[in-house]
């Protein structure tokens, strides 16, 4: 759907975004993992040949088909769900980047699947998870992901082929005659912001929408993070609250789609920063076992702003990394329910340890789930010297 120009500019971006994101210059015969989807098959094959170009070891790794995790999840045992293949450790540890191409079939095929089972696997990933997250804070990996257009995915967003893929064109900038360029801008642009925000010493953010009466608590040793390279589009700018200061009620005003499920209109209330009352529309069963698979499941680990003025994402697209960058009219908000990111901590990422993660309220669990308001809200920002700050309105940053 994509053309091979096009194909072509997507490969240079998800490079300059692989190459951004990591802290160490990467070198010759470096371990770059391209991890996709069948239907992404072109764009792996283009990857491959431009790391072999760089001098460095491309290893591709193909994705299961529908069928083959459905058929999973319907038929594995308890071993079978947590096993994992003698090597997946020992190429993790090995690993400096990883790019990852999504182009999904399907987005509903596991939705009779019971999702404890769907939990449990996560689970058994989180080890290997861990292990990627510490050589990324040492800066010896990175990682940055993109979507591609699918039949599935155009049917989900109620949008033709044609136009599902002007809008991935758009949003990724594939349309300029050098998108890295254009890139670069935006990373520079927003440095600006970043700093702003980091330079304010607040005591909470308070967020307030039609359906959002939300106080957020960054917490001690906090920083405000984002467009890095690690998503390929990405325009929001954002942290991993003190998860412990999280108060008041949340709404998602845009569908998701999760682990072969849909879920609509997530309604979640916090009391002394957990989800103490979990509502969905559409999927709530799902939705309440996945905010429970562990701990940390119900807890914030991550709260998200767009500006609307760099992202051009306009329709709802059924799929996470462009709805979670939504611009439109009033920007979006998002809060991640589970893990944390340990590089919004201020110090160095490599010194944290599980107990400093614990003292200063990061957040930990198997779960990473965004959900998304793009309604009109203000964002305020209460400091500790009592002031107030209006840091975000009708969709942009009021720096």
């Amino acid at each position: 759907m994509l053309t091979d120009e096009q194909l072509g500019k997507y490969a240079e971006v998800l490079l300059w975004g692989l190459k951004t994101a990591r802290k160490e210059k990467f070198k010759k015969n470096d371990v770059i993992l391209v991890q996709y989807d069948p239907a992404a098959v072109k764009l792996a094959e283009i990857l491959y040949e431009r790391i072999i170009d760089g001098g460095m070891h491309p290893v591709q790794r193909m994705g299961l088909t529908v069928d083959m995790e459905r058929r999973f999840y319907e038929k594995a045992n308890g071993r079978q769900i947590v096993f994992r293949a003698p090597g997946d450790k020992e190429l993790i540890e090995h690993l400096n980047g990883r790019i990852f191409l999504r182009a999904p079939d399907s987005l509903t095929h596991l939705k009779d699947i019971d999702s404890k089972k769907i939990g449990k696997f996560l689970i058994s990933r989180k080890p290997l998870r861990e292990i990627m997250d510490r050589r990324e804070e040492k800066g010896l990996y990175s990682w940055t992901l993109c979507t591609l257009p699918t039949p599935e995915l155009a049917r989900q967003a109620k949008a033709t082929g044609r136009s599902y893929t002007a809008q991935i064109v758009k949003a990724c900038y594939l349309d300029q005659v050098n998108p890295v360029r254009e890139w670069e801008q935006i990373y520079r642009t927003v440095g600006g912001i970043k700093k702003w925000l980091n330079s304010l010493n607040v005591k909470y953010f308070h967020i307030e929408s039609q359906n959002v009466d939300l106080k957020i608590t960054p917490g001690k040793q906090r920083r405000w993070v984002g467009i890095s390279g690690h998503n390929i589009p990405s325009f929001e700018i954002f942290l991993s609250p003190d998860w412990r200061g999280t108060e008041g009620v949340y709404h998602a005003n845009l569908p998701s789609f999760r682990s072969g499920n849909y879920i609509e209109g997530v309604r979640l209330t916090f009391e002394k920063g957990v989800a103490v009352r979990i509502q969905a529309a559409v999927g709530e069963d799902f939705t309440v076992k996945q905010l429970t698979m562990d701990r940390g499941a119900g807890r914030v680990g991550e709260f998200s702003l767009t500006d609307k003025r760099f992202s051009r994402i306009d329709r709802f697209m059924a799929d996470t990394l462009f709805d979670e960058n939504f611009g439109g009219a009033y920007g979006n908000c998002h809060i991640a329910l589970g893990s944390s990111y340990t590089d919004a901590y201020a110090g160095n990422p490599a010194e944290m340890t599980k107990a400093l993660r614990t003292k200063l309220g990061f957040n930990d669990s198997a779960l990473h789930w965004d959900l998304v308001n793009t309604e009109q809200k203000t964002i305020t920002a209460h400091l500790w010297s009592g002031e107030r700050c209006l840091v975000y309105d009708n969709g942009q940053f009021q720096i």
